[in-house]
């Protein structure tokens, strides 16, 4: 059975008010969590208005102001933050949601967005670098023991004796999501870290072979690779025929027919076969996309005509 979970983008303009909206929407649509992106610079020809909402901002009002839902971010990037203070507002987010926290990291990817709120943006190479000894950091205050110290050498930052506290409400922590296509360092990292292989934007015949290549690292270092789920994320375009596909479609600047090749668009019965072929190459869990944050009845079609189609 695939879950599916829906992902925004907010930084092409939305406030706090549109997110818990399309929250609600995908609770009471049954969908298995609401994502957002962790972006501080719009992308492409909107204009981005309001501005951008703080992810971890959004989550914590999102925790108090929804029941069941999982929520998260589709990921941060580590050049946003500094490894202790994001540990305490992970925590503390699981704790106010009850537990319903997904904690989804990664190494950054925009450069522009960096350089418009002051903050470094080093080669690829170099955040990967961060991203391993910030996320063995968070790991390491998040399952040191009640009572006990946590202190750790970094290259970037180190850790003296550290309280290692707040504790997530999840124990030993939430899981994590951990994205991407990198053939070497990405699958060594989900080997030893995530619950969540993510595959963004990812074409079909890519799928299995990435799945293989994390699946081979787990075996490798014995980690059984089924305790990893494998996703993917996708735009979706749905539409009950094919002017209300069009329709959607324009909506988001995007033409129907480029859609139904690179994300999950048209009828019904389109976008299920595609998501079938999704699953027999190994997806489990779907992040859908949705851009046009004011169409609710986008969300809740899709909730009625997705979820429990597919075994």
């Amino acid at each position: 059975m695939v879950e599916f979970r829906i992902f925004t983008e907010p930084q092409q303009g939305a406030s706090y008010e549109d997110l818990l909206a399309v929250a609600l929407a995908a609770e009471a649509g049954g969908f298995g969590g609401f994502f957002r992106s962790d972006h501080y610079l719009k992308m492409g020809s909107v204009d981005g208005y309001p501005g951008p909402t703080h992810a971890w901002v959004t989550l914590a009002g999102l925790a108090r102001e929804t029941r069941t839902i999982r929520i998260g971010t589709l990921v941060s990037p580590v050049g946003f933050y500094r490894p202790g203070p994001l540990a305490i507002a992970a925590a503390q987010v699981d704790a106010m949601s009850g537990g319903r926290l997904d904690f989804g990291f990664g190494t950054g990817w925009f450069e522009a967005e960096h350089q418009a709120y002051g903050l470094d943006f080093p080669p690829l190479g170099a955040r990967f670098d961060r991203f391993e000894e910030y996320l063995e950091q968070i790991h390491g205050l998040w399952t040191t023991p009640e009572g006990q110290t946590f202190s750790h050498e970094g290259r970037f930052h180190s850790f003296v004796e550290s309280p290692a506290l707040p504790k997530p409400a999840q124990r030993p922590h939430p899981p994590i999501i951990i994205g991407g296509r990198g053939r070497k360092r990405t699958p060594a990292m989900v080997a030893r870290y995530a619950a969540d292989f993510n595959l963004p934007f990812t074409p079909l015949e890519e799928i299995r072979p990435a799945i293989e290549r994390v699946e081979k690292v787990c075996l490798d270092r014995g980690r059984n690779p089924n305790e990893i789920v494998k996703s993917a994320t996708l735009a979706l375009c749905l539409g009950a025929g094919d002017a209300e596909v069009k329709r959607r479609a324009k909506a988001i600047g995007r033409d129907p027919d480029e859609l139904r090749v690179n994300a999950l668009a048209g009828t019904t019965d389109e976008v299920l076969t595609k998501l079938g072929q999704y699953a027999e190459a190994g997806i489990q869990r779907m992040y859908l996309q949705i851009l046009d944050l004011g169409d609710l009845d986008h969300i809740a079609m899709a909730g009625a005509d997705l979820i429990g189609k597919l075994d």
